[in-house]
């Protein structure tokens, strides 16, 4: 569930900044290029999640 979750959030946040940099060029807003920046992002976000370690917890 939070792999749908991080897609949508991800898809929304990039659309959100391709329309936004679209606006201020004035060039065209384009859908296609916004959706694959969004898959890009999601899968590089993965990846550096599965990178980073985990913090160990100190046991008492």
């Amino acid at each position: 569930m939070s792999y749908l979750w991080t897609f949508i959030w991800t898809f929304l946040l990039i659309h959100m900044a391709t329309y936004v940099v679209s606006s201020m060029n004035g060039a065209a807003y384009e859908f296609v290029t916004a959706t694959i920046l969004a898959v890009i992002t999601t899968a590089a976000l993965f990846v550096i999640g599965t990178i980073i370690p985990k913090p160990h917890t100190e046991q008492h």
